[in-house]
């Protein structure tokens, strides 16, 4: 074997995966970034580690391959707690930091703790790089885990606060197994036995839906998912994770479905007699607590993982395997005349239902008020995106308006959003155009998001990462108001507005003084020439929207 220094086998593995951003706080595992200068790798400093965990996981699911983060060991439980959106997301993002050298074990060594075991619970995959030899192996080892299966995150803690003891010469061959440089890496083909049971119930169904979860993006199985419901004649709705799976003018999508969803998708779903979760865990929010559909209903269930078939509405068929796969081999034996004969009065109903939450909207969207409607930024929006743009939303409120809301109606468009952590969606943005350095990248979320990680618009400015923010702001944490007026019994008094209101605060000013252009927008008609101008600046742009404090959304249908 030839003889490398492990720095440089390091910076070279990473390159071979196609790597070409790596994000990370000093400092960590220094000689591999210095090797790092000429080989067309990116690294981004930034300004916490959990930005540089949130800006991989971004970079990671806007494109479909591995992502990686690095930080010291004083930031290690900092980075751990980044990863947290990245394992619910399931986003393969390999993370390294530095950790005990087992020298200086139990000696009061300066800054350190143990912080290993708190990877257990957000990684894959949680590893000890003991002496340099080993980086080889277990280097290749968290590029498999992360992309194979169910993708997620990943972590190698390598010895010394800064790394420094995984320095130094190795005999190595240099392999990159090219398979996972993307996910998926692989298909599995599913058991043809239960995609005909599969085929056989749908067909026979009066009244079924498809369910679109996060599955179907990872896997790209959004065509073959629309092609099987219009050869079946089947609504389908969506979890946020599965918003691109169908455009929103289609005449089968009913839309976001769930805690945050629309109010017609919900009562599709509980209308059905049948219900197809294609890449979909059934988790709380995508059921309203498991309400919708209502328990009892007939499910199908389609995941890549065993252990998920049926775990929340229990499966009358599951199929196991690849969800592109799958559902080609579904559209292969559905015959054009197999769906139930009642199937023209359901999809008429289930549009009908679209027609009417639509109608409700309208006014909304439409409004001219100020302080101005989230409805009507989101309409804005919709109108202003291009043909292959991105968006990034935040939780809460932000999810709610884009998931309902925003108009997907081009192939090329992607929606990614925040899996629970509130002020992921501006560094996970950042990431992500990092990522797709040709495409426009717009991150949707409120003030109380912005806040978290305002420092990141010196790493934007100072890196030339274009991403447009688009802050609804209300100067407020709105969606927690109803439960702190409960918490006061339903009369707030005294302080009880310092729980969730903020003073106003003008983030297009902040965005120039950092380096960013800011764009200022108070009245609805500016909406549209502010973006039109973002997207044409060819630089960061925070475009702040002075948005109404009262505004908030219908609660779900039940």
């Amino acid at each position: 074997m030839p003889r490398i220094t492990s720095q440089d086998f390091l910076a070279q593995t990473i390159k071979g995966y196609g790597v070409t951003h790596v994000f990370n706080v000093p400092a960590i595992l220094l000689e591999a970034l210095a090797a790092m200068e000429d080989m067309d790798i990116t690294r981004v400093t930034t300004h916490s580690e959990l930005s540089a965990a949130y800006m991989a996981d971004g970079y990671a699911r806007a494109s479909h391959r591995p992502a990686v983060c690095l930080a010291q060991a004083v930031g290690a439980a900092n980075l751990a707690a980044g990863l947290r959106d990245a394992f619910l997301a399931c986003s393969p993002v390999v993370a390294i930091t530095g950790g005990d050298a087992p020298g200086s074990r139990y000696r009061y060594l300066y800054q350190q703790i143990d912080d290993f075991q708190m990877y257990d619970c957000v990684t894959k995959f949680n590893a000890r790089v003991e002496t340099p030899g080993r980086l080889p192996d277990l280097l290749r080892q968290a590029f498999r885990v992360a992309t194979t299966g169910t993708p997620g995150p990943v972590h190698l803690e390598v010895p010394g606060r800064l790394g420094q003891y995984c320095l130094g010469e190795i005999d190595a061959d240099l392999i990159v197994e090219q398979q996972y440089t993307k996910y998926p890496p692989y298909r599995p083909e599913p058991d043809p036995a239960s995609i005909g049971e599969a085929v056989k119930a749908l067909a026979a169904a009066e009244r079924p839906v498809i369910i679109a979860g996060g599955g179907v993006t990872i896997s790209g199985a959004g065509p073959e998912l629309v092609q099987l419901a219009e050869k079946l004649s089947i609504p389908v709705a969506t979890s946020l994770n599965g918003k691109e799976a169908i455009l929103d003018d289609h005449p089968l999508c009913v839309g976001l479905m769930g805690t945050y969803g629309r109010s017609c998708a919900n009562q599709v779903v509980s209308e059905a007699d049948l219900v197809f979760f294609a890449g979909s865990r059934a988790g709380d929010l995508v059921t309203d607590m498991w309400k919708v559909p209502t328990p009892g209903t007939p499910a199908i269930q389609l995941d890549l993982a065993p252990e998920e078939i049926g775990r929340n509405y229990p499966a009358k068929v599951g199929i196991l395997g690849d969800a592109r796969v799958a559902l080609q081999r579904m559209l292969d034996i559905a015959g054009p005349g197999s769906a139930n004969r009642a199937r023209a009065a359901w999809t008429a109903r289930a549009q009908t239902l679209v027609q009417e939450w639509k109608a409700e909207m309208a006014p909304l969207m439409n409004s001219n008020e100020t302080p101005i409607r989230p409805e009507r930024i989101c309409k804005e929006l919709s109108e202003c995106l291009s043909r292959d743009a991105l968006v990034v939303a935040d939780t809460g409120f932000s999810a709610i308006w884009t998931g309902t809301l925003l108009r997907l109606t081009s192939p090329g468009q992607s929606y990614i959003r925040c899996a629970g952590t509130l002020g992921w969606a501006f560094p996970a943005s950042l990431g992500a155009k990092c990522a797709l350095p040709d495409r426009p990248v717009v991150c949707f979320t409120g003030d109380g998001g912005m806040y978290y990680h305002l420092s990141e618009l010196e790493t934007a400015a100072r890196l030339g990462i274009n991403a447009v923010v688009l802050v609804n702001n209300n100067a407020s944490l709105r969606q927690v108001k109803d439960a702190l007026d409960a918490a006061y019994g339903g009369a707030p008094g005294g302080r009880a507005r310092d729980l969730w209101a903020f003073r106003e605060t003008n983030f297009a000013a902040v965005a120039e003084s950092m380096g960013c252009l800011g764009i200022r927008v108070e009245r609805p008609e500016e909406i549209h020439p502010a973006l039109e101008r973002a997207f044409a600046a060819n630089r960061p742009v925070v475009v702040d929207v002075a948005s109404d404090i009262d505004a908030q959304p219908a609660p779900p249908w039940r």
